[in-house]
């Protein structure tokens, strides 16, 4: 059985941010890239509260229904809290944890004032196209800017609004000493979203020892887009 990739993405987006990513992967892997219940076209399951808990329940059942074996487990963003949180868990299969610009366990940094700014730009073209513009700094193709403004756009405003005003918010550092698997980090040098140092502080302390960090040359926080040949090296 090929070895898979789960790769999950950040707020507001959808798999489809892996495409690029998918490119530059030998036959013999078997990516997996979902939409999070909520975001892109993934219908959200009656009961579901919206909790970093619930997100990584979803995550396991998706492994599981997609027959799962030896897996390595991607978490960009908003989905890097869910994907320590489900490696937390000690999965059978987890073999590595990727995380792309993670949101810190202990909590994402984030004024009251960039909170309700975002908040209220939910559905908004012009604000989607706003913050495409922030959270990159490599240049992108015209259809990759149209189709991460698309993906903001497509998010449900119960997702949206629950990431902002509690799973951003959510500390789940005392379940940290129980992830054990080998792990990357990975943070664009010009990110602005969750900056370099950010993670030095709040998330490089509570992943294993000896974990690499890598600043990547240039990009910003959209890296499955911006520094998908970065990912591809470390995945080798």
């Amino acid at each position: 059985m090929p070895h898979t990739i789960i790769a999950l993405h950040c707020w507001a987006s959808s798999g489809l941010e892996y495409e690029v990513l998918r490119a530059l992967l030998p036959a013999s892997v078997r990516l997996l890239a979902p939409d999070l219940p909520g975001f892109g076209a993934q219908a959200v399951p009656a009961g579901f509260d919206y909790s970093v808990r619930a997100y990584a329940d979803w995550v396991a059942a998706y492994a599981q229904q997609q027959r799962v074996a030896d897996f390595t487990l991607i978490g960009h963003s908003m989905s890097g809290k869910m994907a320590l949180a489900l490696a937390a868990r000690q999965p059978a299969g987890l073999s590595q944890l990727v995380l792309l610009s993670p949101s810190p366990p202990p909590g994402e940094p984030m004024s009251d004032a960039d909170r309700a700014a975002s908040l209220a730009a939910h559905g908004k073209p012009k604000e989607a196209a706003k913050t495409f513009k922030k959270i990159t700094r490599r240049p992108l193709s015209a259809a990759l800017r149209d189709q991460v403004i698309a993906d903001n756009l497509r998010s449900s405003s119960a997702a949206w609004a629950n990431w902002l005003l509690e799973g951003a918010r959510e500390n789940i550092s005392a379940q940290m000493p129980r992830v054990q698997v080998p792990c990357c980090l990975l943070v664009g040098e010009g990110d602005q979203a969750i900056t370099p140092a950010t993670q030095r502080r709040l998330t490089l302390p509570l992943l294993p020892a000896g974990t690499p960090f890598t600043v990547v040359p240039g990009a910003g926080h959209l890296l499955p887009l911006e520094a998908a040949p970065d990912i591809q090296r470390v995945l080798a």
